[in-house]
């Protein structure tokens, strides 16, 4: 009788990709118009003065300056300031 031994033990092993998620610019660093700052699952930081959000949670930079974070009602808000 034949039989495949090895099957079982690979069929499970497998694991998705990194997502890649995080801070990508941190306070002080500059950023220009359309540079992503942060990749999020969620709203874990809240966009503020100077960027926006896309549907995927990505906070980005609308103008040019300085990154900047901060607390605003107890959330952490993300903002980009001329200077």
């Amino acid at each position: 009788m034949a039989h495949t031994k090895a099957q079982g033990s690979v069929k499970g092993n497998r694991d998705s990709r990194a997502k890649r998620l995080g801070v990508k610019l941190y306070g002080g660093q500059k950023a220009i118009n359309g540079n992503i700052i942060i990749r999020q699952k969620g709203t874990k930081f809240h966009p503020g003065v100077g960027v926006s959000m896309g549907k995927d949670y990505t906070i980005y930079a609308v103008v040019d300056g300085t990154v900047a974070f901060k607390q605003s009602r107890g959330k952490k808000v993300v903002e980009v300031v001329n200077g």
